[in-house]
């Protein structure tokens, strides 16, 4: 007898046998037994999962001498012939094949005939979707009132190239992909019957290579048998479909949660040397991150995941790691590198770029960061910074706000800290000199001055969002003043060319919808050198020179500290080093 590859030889000739789709099986065999067979039946689903294997049971199910059963025998000549493919019968017909209407034209003749053995005629026709619309079209009629002993079966794996007008005529069933639990306890089976010593961990690669799929497992466990004989190791499934070992990839991600950047730069390396597909490790990766995450936030649905026992002992360890904050933001780099994976002249170099972020990127919670910055300023010596101000005193002084530090995310991975007041010194620990109160309360305008001021970064932002060049040349300039039909911005006379860059059409307009939006009215924006106007124009909480937030310039004479100095300061040089981070501006 001429060989039968596995997964010819091993497939389902029964409801029973039939892997991962037992919502589909029950409902069949429901079917059959209380006698409200459908006259048209859709299976949809990925390729390998059991269509048209169901549909061949279905046949026998209802054409069996002993039918319409739920259970065939499999020993009467009408099942034989349809386990053959010989039966006069079922009538399988290819859809890539059979695709015009003159094909369909020809079936609608043929049903007119009565079965020449069997209770039913039944047609199955895989990858229907591939039919032309007229031959949808010609078909429509005998679907939707075929002859009694007429049952059509399609199957099909991209159902939405499929004519609502059929799929409404047929009873759909969504098959699904096989879990890798089920479909390593398949191939453990077959290996046991075939006589093949086969370990949990290669089934467990071979199933990870299928994707689900359990025809292209058994066909993978085929060619392993031709390539290693009667013994299959993990190392061989590795070895033949390039994929990566469980126990590497998992190494890599301890390597990867711990900040071990010379741990995984070597098993990359490694990997790489041994010709791994990088794009596929870095979509494992993701997949393992994305595990971890769900262990961390919902333990309880461990249950419902395709993983193994020995694989959510290994979550239970490294879940601990890192919080839920980190992961997310390891599984946003990875899904960003891996659409970028197709452009790049060098896979390894990105993938290791996108590993070391990873590695050293860190998430808190603002909250900690203000309780860590408060303990630096604490064993340095210094009061932690209050949360809220303190009332002016009695003689109408209002003290100065406490220092706050904002820290941003750097594109290496780490953080850059972003001084906005002047952090506590040796110096300015003594009570600060307060500023008088005006005498008047300030009109709207200054109230709207003071409003854009507090504002001014996020301002910025909305106007790179419409003109992204803007926000470079608005990053050193400040808003001078504020009228009931204008704004004035102030620019540095060492950024003069941001100016001119800001009267470009499209940026002004970009200012102006803003602005106009912020204030709630038509505003026009003016841009001025600081230098170039009086000492009224300017702010009363900023130096007549046009120094001030956002400008990074101290004025002359007020004791202002320079980028050296901030760097020589001890608390700032100790949030630096903890949080990995660098001085990228300076705010009064």
């Amino acid at each position: 007898m001429a060989y039968q590859v596995l997964a010819r030889k091993w497939r389902p000739q029964q409801f029973a046998d039939v892997v991962g789709q037992g919502h589909v099986t029950q409902t069949l065999q429901n079917a059959i037994k209380a006698k409200r067979i459908a006259h048209a039946y859709l299976f949809v689903g990925p390729r390998g999962i059991g269509k048209t294997s169901l549909a061949r049971i279905f046949a026998k199910a209802l054409n069996c001498a002993k039918g319409p059963t739920p259970e065939p025998c499999d020993v009467c000549d009408s099942c034989k012939e349809i386990m053959a493919g010989s039966s006069m019968d079922v009538l399988e017909i290819d859809g890539a094949s059979n695709t015009g209407v003159d094909q369909v034209r020809e079936l609608r003749e043929s049903v007119k005939f009565a079965p020449t053995r069997g209770q039913y005629k039944i047609y199955i026709i895989d990858e229907v979707h591939m039919l032309s619309t007229a031959a949808f079209n010609a078909l429509l009629k005998t679907l939707e009132e075929p002859p009694a002993h007429v049952k059509f079966v399609f199957a099909t794996t991209e159902a939405q190239k499929v004519l609502p007008t059929i799929v409404s005529r047929c009873q759909r069933f969504d098959l699904r992909r096989i879990p890798a639990a089920l479909i390593v306890e398949r191939l453990l089976l077959i290996a046991r019957e075939e006589k093949v010593a086969l370990d949990e961990d290669a089934a467990l690669a071979i199933a990870r290579g299928a994707e689900g799929g359990l025809r292209d497992a058994e066909s993978a466990l085929d060619q392993l048998i031709a390539f290693r004989g009667d013994k299959i190791t993990e190392e061989d499934v590795l070895a033949v479909f390039g994929l990566v070992a469980r126990h590497t990839l998992e190494s890599l991600a301890e390597a990867v949660l711990k900040g071990d950047v010379p741990a995984l730069i070597r098993i990359v390396a490694d990997l790489d040397a041994a010709g791994k597909d990088m794009q596929r490790l870095l979509l494992e990766l993701l997949d393992h991150i994305r595990n971890l995450l769900v262990y961390q936030c919902a333990p309880q649905a461990v249950q419902s995941m395709d993983i193994l026992s020995t694989q959510v002992e290994v979550l239970k360890v490294q879940a601990g790691l890192a919080n839920a904050d980190r992961l997310l933001r390891m599984a946003e780099v990875l899904a960003a590198t891996e659409d970028r994976m197709r452009f790049a002249l060098s896979r390894r170099t990105l993938v290791e770029t996108a590993l070391i972020r990873c590695a050293r990127a860190t998430a808190v919670s603002i909250d900690e960061l203000i309780r860590r910055v408060d303990d630096l300023q604490v064993g340095a010596g210094g009061a932690p910074a209050p949360t809220t101000p303190p009332p002016p005193a009695s003689g109408g002084a209002v003290p100065r706000p406490a220092p706050a530090a904002r820290v941003d995310e750097a594109p290496t991975g780490g953080y850059a800290a972003t001084v906005r007041r002047e952090p506590p010194s040796a110096s300015a620990r003594a009570p600060a000199v307060p500023k008088p109160v005006p005498t008047k309360p300030p009109a709207a305008p200054a109230a709207e001055l003071a409003d854009l001021v507090a504002r001014w970064h996020e301002v910025i932002d909305q106007i790179g969002k419409n003109a992204s060049l803007a926000r470079g040349a608005l990053i050193d300039a400040r808003p001078l003043e504020v009228t009931a039909d204008r704004v004035v911005i102030g620019f540095d006379p060492e950024f003069a060319q941001h100016a001119e860059r800001m009267r470009m059409t499209a940026h002004h307009r970009a200012a102006q919808q803003v602005l106009s939006q912020i204030l709630k009215r038509p505003v026009n924006v003016e841009y001025r050198l600081m230098e170039a106007q009086g000492q009224a124009d300017v702010p009363a909480d900023h130096t007549a020179d046009g120094t001030g937030p956002g400008l990074g310039k101290a004025a002359p004479g007020k004791g202002a500290k320079t980028r050296q100095d901030w760097l020589k300061d001890p608390v700032v040089r100790k949030t630096l080093e903890t949080f990995n981070g660098s001085i990228v501006d300076i705010r009064e």
